[in-house]
């Protein structure tokens, strides 16, 4: 398993635990968050993105200087 899939994994992983919102487990899997979603729904995993996780996304692009 290379280090990619490894983070992707964990990311997938933690995200379905609820131990990370969707943004962070996005950017731990370094994904888009249409890339993600997509890997989500083929291994029928529901997305949970609330408020909270649009928020925490929001300040994430801030962070990087993208909004």
């Amino acid at each position: 398993m290379t280090p990619e899939e490894l983070r992707r994994e964990l990311g997938i992983s933690l995200f379905q635990q609820g131990k990370l919102s969707f943004g962070k487990a996005r950017e731990l899997a370094d994904m888009t968050v249409w890339a993600f979603q997509q890997l989500l729904g083929s291994r029928g995993i529901p997305v949970h993105y609330d408020l909270r996780d649009y928020e925490e996304d929001l300040a994430s692009l801030k962070e990087l200087g993208r909004v």
